[in-house]
């Protein structure tokens, strides 16, 4: 019994050694630190913008321009979304199904039209800044595939300059929502 013992303590010494050897390729994209570290920023800079644009709205007690603001972030997050669970498009670091669109581009550009379209330059442009390093860092990542980059933030952009008056005022712009029960869809009119 011991040299059975001892001849299979051999065996599995001897099988954890060459399996070291044995390199099997990783299907998973494995980012530089680099890459890591504009992910992160990316991330935050998503989360911060809007949060700043939401404490700069609530700050001058723009009552308006927070219901504008809510109004382009609910379109937004609900074409982004409805399209990242439709498209399934696989992402470039493998991690999941859902590049298409990027969200971070989405919620960045749709806070930079926000403020541009409400309070004008000054604050756009910077916000317009942040935004683009937003989608450039989701590209450089590996994250994101650069037609899923350009989606988001027309998708954000577009709903910012819907929503964000003079634009919707003026066009006379109406959207109502639509379900038979079984599909739901979003109804759109305005003059030109």
């Amino acid at each position: 019994m011991k040299k059975l013992i001892a001849v299979l303590v051999v065996l599995v010494v001897s099988f954890a050694a060459v399996a070291q050897d044995v390199v099997v390729p990783d299907p998973v994209f494995r980012p530089s630190s680099a890459q890591k570290g504009v992910r992160i920023s990316t991330d935050v800079i998503a989360l911060a913008l809007p949060v700043a644009a939401l404490a700069g709205t609530l700050i001058t007690r723009d009552w308006q321009g927070l219901k504008q603001g809510a109004f382009s972030a609910a379109a937004t997050a609900g074409v982004t979304l409805l399209l990242k669970y439709t498209v399934k498009e696989e992402r470039p670091d493998r991690s999941d199904w859902h590049s298409f669109p990027s969200g971070h581009s989405a919620v960045s550009f749709a806070t930079a039209a926000y403020l541009q379209r409400r309070y004008g330059w000054k604050f756009g442009a910077p916000a317009y800044a942040l935004a683009t390093y937003v989608a450039w860092g989701r590209v450089f990542s590996k994250k994101h595939h650069w037609w899923d980059v350009v989606a988001g933030a027309a998708i954000g952009a577009g709903a910012s300059y819907i929503f964000t008056r003079p634009w919707a005022q003026k066009h006379e712009l109406s959207i109502a929502p639509y379900t038979d029960g079984r599909t739901f869809a979003l109804s759109a009119s305005m003059t030109f």
